[in-house]
């Protein structure tokens, strides 16, 4: 007995039809959306991937890219067989067709499923060279006039702007690290060199930050040097008052933006397979449909429609028979093939 049988007339599969063109279209529009949104996704790996010491993953956005192509074509072709599935010559030549296409459509579901998972567990990946990448480059902030490194501080200061943040975990990540170059400072100050000596690496060290991790919302003159030095500045105090840059790292803002738009594009791609498994069903009942008429020269008369030809429990056991089947055939030709033994 049929999986799931649907009765139909002409109206009603006049109306599957047309419903199932719109609904092809509409998964068109997705692919091609899934498509711009992995260039989106590239790019944004690209302007950053200084930051992540180049070793960032293109993995899901070029698997976006390709799937958002193969969705556009494999819908473009389910919309086209259903807009001719009610002319018998148009939809003759595209019945031997209908199977292979089917089974493409599944495979092609479980791809999506597969990129789906990526884009939520790839995130920890992404967590990790933030945190190397971010932390490298505030170390090589100063090298402006080193080869492959002279654009890291504009980088690195549009990055804190941009994202409100400033330092990997925090702004005293910037008190770790030499950021102003030595060609910068003067040598011949006692100040400087006391501070170049007092370190044990020989690095001049201080309590700043650079001016993008300043606040311009705050109403307060921006306070980027001498931070923890409460008697440099009139009436403050960096333990109780709010400071005036961010305080927010720039490694859980860059995160936070990364994996936002990784959910965002695991949930559309779910959202795809949903589609996706709706137009193989609708495409399956129009098919059975159509080839059940009982009378194909009549286009008024009844027919039947099924999602699978008999039930679940005995399909799937044909299933196994047939892959046992192959699998005997397999050790059948392994054997013919192997020498006769001689005496």
């Amino acid at each position: 007995m049929p999986f799931m049988p649907v009765k139909f007339n002409l109206q009603k599969r006049v109306k599957l039809a047309q419903g199932l063109w719109m609904l092809y279209w509409l998964s068109v529009i997705v692919g091609i959306l899934i498509f711009s949104l992995g260039i989106f996704f590239k790019i944004e790996l690209r302007k950053r991937s200084e930051m992540m010491d180049n070793n960032e993953s293109h993995l899901v956005p070029n698997l976006l890219i390709m799937m958002g192509m193969l969705a556009c074509g494999i819908n473009a072709f389910g919309g086209k067989v259903c807009h001719d599935s009610l002319d018998p010559v148009k939809f003759a030549k595209w019945k031997p067709l209908l199977k292979p296409y089917l089974l493409m459509c599944c495979g092609f579901n479980v791809l999506l499923l597969l990129i789906a998972l990526l884009c939520f567990l790839m995130q920890f990946a992404m967590y990790l060279t933030l945190a190397e990448g971010l932390k490298n480059s505030i170390k090589f902030y100063k090298d402006t006039d080193t080869p492959g490194r002279c654009f890291m501080k504009r980088t690195l200061d549009m990055t804190q702007i941009e994202f409100r943040c400033c330092g990997n975990n925090n702004y005293r990540d910037w008190f770790e690290v030499q950021w102003i170059s030595n060609r910068y400072l003067d040598m011949s100050n006692d100040e400087v060199k006391d501070r170049v000596l007092s370190n044990v690496e020989g690095k001049f060290l201080m309590d700043s930050v650079p001016f993008s991790c300043c606040n311009p919302g705050s109403p307060r003159p921006c306070i980027q040097h001498h931070l923890t030095n409460n008697s440099a500045h009139y009436d403050y105090d960096h333990r109780t008052e709010e400071l005036n840059i961010w305080v927010r790292g720039c490694r859980e803002a860059l995160f936070s933006y990364y994996s936002g738009m990784m959910n965002s594009i695991g949930a559309l791609v779910i959202f795809t397979i949903l589609l996706e498994s709706t137009d193989m069903a609708g495409l399956k009942y129009l098919c059975t449909a159509l080839e059940t008429m009982e009378d194909p020269e009549n286009p008024e008369c009844e027919s039947e429609g099924w999602l699978l030809e008999k039930g679940v429990k005995e399909t799937f056991d044909d299933l196994l028979s047939k892959v046992k089947t192959l699998g005997k055939g397999n050790q059948v030709d392994e054997g013919g093939d192997a020498p006769e033994a001689t005496t």
